[in-house]
């Protein structure tokens, strides 16, 4: 996300924000505990950031324990006054990327750390919300409620903020991830969290898997993914993220499902190193979900067995034609839906399986056990005589899709 908001504090005029991707996100609530069925009530919002707020500075004082008494958070920069626009001037005193984060994007169900000194944090909250003046205060005016979860700690989250300490601003996103913020919950209060937890499994499909670049789309990334190294067991393994500086693993929790189509030869492609990781299931047609359709009479699943097998047979078992083409039949068994299922996306599919050899795809279609043109899906023309006349020349017959055919009920019955 590019922001063209002036920065008075950097010069800069243009900030970058890094987002998490979606895999991310994912093992992020895959570490989520559950009790009972329903999730662990701690207010965390679905997609939470993780800040880092100063309360006055750092160590003991006045503001700090007065924020822990009463459940909020509370910030300066009182002299530009109790409202904050794109009107507001930050020429003289800067504060707008603190500010912008404290009113814009923060939110309600956002995790915060307070920070106690450049490496520690003594509590964890959750934001439940929105900005608030309060002019009794007479620094620190500006104030968000907050539910501690844990006070008194002395957390040293340097590692998990991608090494680096916390700076002096007042208000910023650490690159500490809610599964890491989870855990020194978990650890330093277990009774924040239900008796009965447990982490269910999860379940990550990539659709066309081998359609990527596997290694760009995985990059290192790709080790994390291994069984041996995954968050839990004994050997896992995180990843510092490049463009956050943020650590990341796989948990043991979460299982990867990536789809693919043989058919189009592209697995041949497929990375050894994805091959290492992954099981490979075969998944062929499998006709019993079209048990019992019947269109006037005509068995469908039994038509689908005979068409494969006539496919493996000129062909190789890895072009047979998929049950969820004819499954739209199992709600509208007519002629008029299988004629339209023939015609737009079975013979198209086997013009491209067989390159058009046609003679091929009328034996797929049993076409040639037909006994005239007005039943068969492909018929043979010939047309010269009609076209030229009594040329002395021998032209090669040609074939034409019979869009007749596909409205018979009896050119289905030699499938």
């Amino acid at each position: 996300v590019v922001s063209a908001e002036e920065n008075a504090e950097t010069g800069r005029d243009i900030e970058y924000e890094v987002h998490d991707g979606i895999f991310k996100l994912f093992c992020d609530k895959a570490g989520t505990p559950i009790g009972d069925g329903t999730s662990v009530d701690l207010g965390i919002g679905k997609s939470p950031s993780v800040w880092k707020v100063s309360l006055e500075g750092t160590g003991d004082n006045p503001t700090r324990t007065e924020c822990m008494d009463n459940n909020h958070i509370r910030i300066g920069w009182d002299e530009y006054g109790e409202t904050i626009s794109d009107a507001t001037d930050y020429s003289n005193n800067g504060g707008s990327t603190v500010l912008n984060a404290f009113y814009n994007r923060m939110q309600i169900g956002d995790i915060v750390m307070s920070c106690y000194s450049s490496k520690t944090i003594d509590a964890i909250g959750v934001i439940t919300g929105e900005p608030e003046w309060h002019d009794e205060y007479q620094h620190y005016k500006r104030l968000r409620k907050v539910k501690w979860l844990v006070k008194g700690i002395n957390e040293d989250i340097v590692d998990l903020n991608a090494g680096k300490t916390m700076t002096l601003s007042s208000v910023y996103k650490l690159s500490v991830s809610v599964s890491d913020a989870l855990q020194i919950l978990r650890r330093v209060k277990p009774t924040l969290f239900m008796q009965n937890v447990k982490i269910p499994n999860r379940v990550f499909i990539i659709d066309e898997i081998n359609r990527g670049n596997i290694s760009k789309v995985f990059g290192e990334l790709i080790t994390l993914i291994e069984p041996t190294k995954r968050i839990g067991a004994k050997e896992q393994l995180r990843a510092t993220l490049p463009y956050s500086g943020q650590s990341f693993g796989v948990p043991d929790n979460v299982y990867l499902i990536g789809t693919m189509n043989t058919a189009d030869r592209s697995i041949a492609l497929i990375d050894t190193a994805l091959r290492r990781r992954f099981s490979f299931v075969e998944m062929q047609p499998d006709s019993a979900m079209l048990k019992d359709v019947l269109v006037d009479g005509i068995d469908i699943s039994e038509m689908l067995d005979t068409i494969n097998k006539r496919i493996t047979v000129l062909l190789d078992r890895e072009h047979t034609i998929g049950h969820s083409y004819l499954l739209p039949l199992k709600s509208d068994p007519t002629l008029e839906r299988l004629a339209v299922i023939f015609e737009n996306t079975i013979v198209p599919l086997l013009q491209e399986y067989f390159y058009d050899d046609y003679e091929k795809i009328q034996l797929v279609l049993g076409d040639n056990q037909k006994p005239d043109d007005s039943t068969r899906f492909i018929v043979r023309r010939n047309d010269a005589v009609k076209l030229f006349g009594n040329a002395d020349i021998d032209f090669p017959e040609y074939y034409e899709i019979n869009s007749e055919a596909f409205k018979r009920i009896d050119a289905y019955a030699f499938l």
